[in-house]
Formats: C-alpha cells, structure tokens, sequence
C-alpha cells in the first residue's frame, strides 16, 4: 500500500511512522488521504519519506563505486531488534518461490562476517541494543544499514518508550542507506527499494512474479 495526500494544502504524512491501518482514509470526508496500491515506498533519505501530495519519491541509486561493489551480489543479515515477526515474516517470503529475491542476486546470510550490510527490523530494545550494534561491528566494511519497518525507521507505535532505541538510526547513531516503510512493508515493497538501491530499477514499477 502506498499513501497519497491528495494536493491538499499543509498536509504532509509521514510515511515512516504510518502503521497503514488506513483509520486517516476512513476518518476524512474530504479524500485528502488515499491509500493505493503502488508499493514503491522505499526512499534513500528519511526526509523524503514525509508524503506530500501522489507523486512518489522513488529510492536513489547508491554512489557509483559502492554500487560497482553490491550492484551484482548482495548477501545481508537480518537482526531482529525486538520486532513483533510481522516485518520479518515478510522478508522472510521475499525469498520464496513467489517473490524470489535470489534471482536478483540477493540473499540472506548466517553470519554478519559474510554479509555487505545489515537489514534491522523492529524498534531496537535496550536489551537488543549491544547485540545489533555488536552485529554491525563485525559486518566487515564497506557495509549498508537497512532499516524495515515503521518501528525500525521511527520507533513505530513504541515510539518515545524509554525501554527502546526508537529505530536503526537512532540505536547505531549511523545513516540509513534505505528506508523501507510499512507494518509491516508487503515484499515487493523491499524488492523495489532493493533494486532502485542497486540501480537495476528505475521508475516502472515491479510486478509480482516479474
């Protein structure tokens, strides 16, 4: 699902907080709130995850030299920092037979010391903290941090509980290399930030299957 405000005067969503319930959609007569299909939500910045007006704000390409490095082979190790498994349940079947990131080049690994980045759902717990951060330490450099989920982009609805980090960025004190909103964000949604990430996409929109 994507969210489109539609051309309304000061309104702004903030897609990386939203829990895509769609209760705004309901609760607005006007229909300044629309939510559709298109599931290209995943953006490079957190800026630009802030909705403002239908046009969407497609992810960026990495720098060249880093996209020589990750353009052709991706391994990334998942971290689930106290998520509820709905994000992770969801990547988890990006690499089943119907989404099958492995044809793009991408896949899930064991252990930090062999994957190129990290990709960390849930908001982060004090008591994940030291482990998340001890998995981005031995993910050997030059290494992406990928943040899944409201609650790794935000905090999600644990948002300001002092028992958590309030997402990747906050806990790692790092820059996010892709966003990918949602709760928990369809497959395609992490397909598509993957591969617009990688320059192997650009504004035509993935299709299930394709």
């Amino acid at each position: 699902m994507a969210l489109a405000g539609a051309g309304t005067p000061g309104l702004a969503l903030d897609t990386g907080a939203c829990l895509f319930c769609g209760r705004c959609q309901e609760a607005c007569p006007a229909a300044a709130i629309e939510f559709t299909t298109d599931p290209r939500l995943a953006t490079r910045r957190r800026e630009d995850l802030w909705v403002r007006g239908k046009e969407a704000r497609l992810a960026g390409e990495l720098e060249e030299r880093t996209k020589r490095l990750f353009g052709r082979s991706l391994r990334l190790r998942q971290v689930s920092a106290a998520g509820c498994n709905g994000c992770e349940a969801e990547l988890n079947a990006s690499g089943n037979v119907q989404f099958d990131l492995s044809r793009f080049g991408v896949q899930f690994v064991a252990s930090p010391r062999h994957a190129d980045g990290l990709v960390v759902t849930g908001p982060v717990s004090e008591n994940m903290s030291e482990a998340l951060r001890k998995t981005w330490e031995a993910t050997p450099a030059p290494r992406l941090l990928i943040a899944v989920g409201a609650c790794a982009i935000s905090g999600g609805v644990f948002a300001g509980s002092p028992a958590c980090q309030g997402g990747a960025a906050a806990a790692l004190g790092l820059p996010v290399d892709l966003f990918v909103p949602g709760c928990p964000p369809h497959p395609i949604t992490f397909l598509d930030g993957l591969l617009r990430l990688l320059g192997r996409l650009t504004g035509e929109v993935l299709e299930q299957g394709g």
